[in-house]
């Protein structure tokens, strides 16, 4: 016996589910990649990249998913034998380290806890002990997907400033840009990062990289730098050197569609809606939480971040709850990964959704603790009544 049909709920943390004008906008004959509309399109998404990272700094398109990204930010900015800091927070920041490692960087792991946020006075600390400044960069996530952890950006940056340390703030935004609140420049950011595929709600493929004048100012001397990743010959006059080599047309067609529904609701009115369904989420798992077997994984609540929720789970099979969502009702979690393999599942409340959405994972997942005999309490209404009070008539 199932009940399910029709589309498929994905409630993992990326891919998200795409708008059906962004997969529509890519129905259609490829396009002379000389021609003036190439140029177009390429500068509009060029000037909008800026807009969401809150930059005047120079905004790259690769070809790539995050990965690519990671690898980009790092070739163009750092040496091999240079140092940087890791701030682990989650899975994240760790594997763009690991990248850095296999580079030729020494990367050194500021540890952390899975359950918590990077605290910034162990970052000042750690910086002050540095008094031949040998660290570069420091790498950080916004949000990681795996943990369900947000950390504080301009408290970071204060503590590098106080700590009166000259590293790069290198910042993974994949998991938050377009979802919550980033102000490159205002926060004082180097370089930040992201791709298509999360909060952008565009197919994986494409990856961003946003740098600030101290970042261009240590390019210069990167002896990183490859020519598909550098930043200098993607400046170059041919248009084609933007993407080094031919443009991936659809997917931008897809992320020009992506970024008018966006732009069209309005940054601040995207930030309110995830912070609105994330509430409610987090309203729901409180209310599971009463029976015992359910748990936040990020234990403070100010430190939970507004586009995934990692969930801890005790004595049962989180992939037997997510066989049963899955397989009898169409819904898809995200599972635990890394440490929290077998001990955790995740919902993911970022990108194209709504409250229709929202509230139909919420209610799957509540028939799974019923149908497995997982101990909880009514955790679903407790997200429909939050919702109903917040959102106004």
């Amino acid at each position: 016996m199932v009940v399910r049909a029709g589309r498929e709920f994905l409630a993992i943390p990326g891919p998200t589910t795409m708008p059906d004008a962004v997969l529509q906008a890519m129905h259609r004959p490829a396009l002379d990649i000389y021609s003036d509309e190439m140029v177009a399109l390429t500068d509009g998404i060029l000037r909008d990249l800026g807009r969401l990272f809150a930059t005047e700094g120079h905004c790259y398109i690769y070809i790539a998913n995050g990965h690519g990204a990671w690898e980009a930010a790092l070739s163009n900015v750092l040496s091999r034998g240079d140092k940087i800091l890791v701030l682990e927070s989650g899975r994240f920041a760790t594997g763009w380290g690991d990248t850095a490692t296999g580079m030729g960087i020494e990367a050194e792991i500021l540890k952390g806890d899975w359950r918590r946020a990077v605290r910034p006075a162990e970052l000042e600390a750690r910086l002050r002990q540095d008094t031949e400044h040998r660290i570069k960069a420091i790498l950080v996530v916004q949000i990681d997907t795996a943990s369900g952890v947000v950390n504080d950006i301009p408290a970071l940056r204060a503590a590098i400033t106080a700590a009166g340390h000259p590293a790069l703030l290198m910042v993974d935004t994949v998991a938050s840009l377009g979802c919550v609140p980033f102000e490159m420049d205002a926060w004082g950011v180097d370089l930040a990062m992201a791709s298509s595929q999360k909060g952008l709600m565009t197919p994986p493929g494409l990856s961003f990289v946003a740098a600030g004048p101290r970042a261009r100012a240590l390019h210069n001397s990167a002896g990183l730098r490859s020519p598909y990743w550098d930043w200098t010959l993607r400046e170059g006059p041919e248009h084609y050197m933007k993407y080094a080599g031919t443009a991936p047309v659809h997917l931008l067609f897809a992320l020009r569609q992506a970024f008018d529904m966006l732009f069209e609701e309005t940054l601040d009115g995207s930030y309110l809606r995830h912070r609105l369904l994330a509430e409610a989420v987090r309203r729901a798992v409180s209310g599971w939480a009463l029976g015992g077997a359910i748990d936040f994984n990020i234990a403070a609540p100010q430190e939970r971040s507004d586009t995934v929720t990692t969930v801890l789970i005790e004595g049962a099979d989180p992939l037997a709850l997510g066989r049963y969502c899955k397989e009898k009702c169409g819904v898809v979690l995200g599972l635990g990964i890394g440490d929290l393999a077998g001990r955790a599942f995740r919902i993911a409340h970022m990108g194209h959704v709504n409250a229709p959405m929202m509230l139909g994972t919420l209610g799957v997942i509540e028939m799974a603790l019923r149908a497995l005999k997982i101990p909880h309490g009514h955790g679903t209404e407790a997200a429909i009544d939050y919702l109903g009070d917040s959102v106004g008539v």
